[in-house]
């Protein structure tokens, strides 16, 4: 039976913990379809960046805020504590130490980390970078705006040497892809992450159960694929745009329901 190629587009950033949870139930959902329930089935993962910390926040090379005083200072006490705890109920089941420990960094330098290991690589080496970057942010409480940070998780997943790395990093190249990808999610409404998008039609925003991906995947051979894609909650991408008052986009992080205008024109 002839393979049915499904294209997932991820919509994440790094500093997300909701994202890290998308990542990680997206993997598995793959990792079962195929392995498990061997369904004729070949997916391709496309990693497309998103910046919820915009420079209005934390400027590049501003002094390090941690994260508990950050969240605190943008959500109050209270809806922290309530996100901390949601997530921790998530990460022990998982046996996963997420934490909220560390500090709240820019996700530029990461996002072109993953983007170079896309093309160097494709998924097959990007999806460990991805994976070790949210790693070192959300498990071992590692800055990910620190070059050097970034180099180290390239030469673990032998994309380059480490030296290698750091000099990608502290030059220019694809700086500017990324900034086009920021905007080109924001011009087609995405406002929130994560997004889950299903051969470029369907989205599903926030983060998922495994489960979840795993039912979606095997309803991708129906005929009536758009019709169980409504029943699942996924809309589509059409209809995602969410605007402020003068009509622009607003960033929200769906993890933490920070809200972030952006500078109205």
């Amino acid at each position: 039976m002839q393979e049915r190629v499904v294209k997932l587009t991820i919509v994440n950033d790094f500093v997300c913990a909701n994202c890290c949870i998308s990542q990680h139930e997206l993997l598995s959902a793959v990792s079962y379809c195929k392995d498990t329930l061997h369904l004729p089935l070949s997916f391709e993962l496309e990693h497309m960046p998103f910046r919820l910390i915009n420079n209005a926040l934390i400027p590049e090379g501003a002094s390090k805020v941690d994260k508990e005083t950050f969240y605190t200072n943008h959500l109050g006490k209270g809806k922290f504590q309530n996100l901390e705890s949601a997530i921790s109920r998530w990460a022990a089941e998982k046996n996963i130490p997420i934490s909220f420990r560390g500090v709240m960094s820019q996700s530029t330098h990461a996002h072109r980390l993953a983007m170079k290991a896309g093309k160097l690589g494709g998924q097959k080496l990007q999806v460990p970078i991805l994976c070790g970057i949210f790693k070192a942010n959300l498990e071992d409480s590692k800055d990910i705006a620190d070059i050097n940070v970034l180099a180290e998780i390239a030469q673990g997943a032998g994309m380059m040497s480490k030296d290698e790395a750091v000099k990608f990093l502290q030059s220019d190249e694809l700086e500017k892809e990324v900034e086009n990808m920021c905007d080109k999610a924001r011009s087609i409404g995405i406002t929130g992450v994560p997004l889950t998008i299903i051969d470029g039609r369907w989205a599903v925003s926030g983060g998922q159960s495994s489960d979840v991906y795993v039912q979606v995947s095997a309803l991708c051979r129906q005929k009536m694929f758009s019709w169980f894609l409504v029943q699942f909650g996924f809309i589509p991408l059409a209809d995602i745009q969410e605007t402020c008052s003068s009509g622009c986009f607003s960033y929200r992080c769906l993890c933490c329901t920070i809200a972030i205008p952006r500078t109205c024109h």
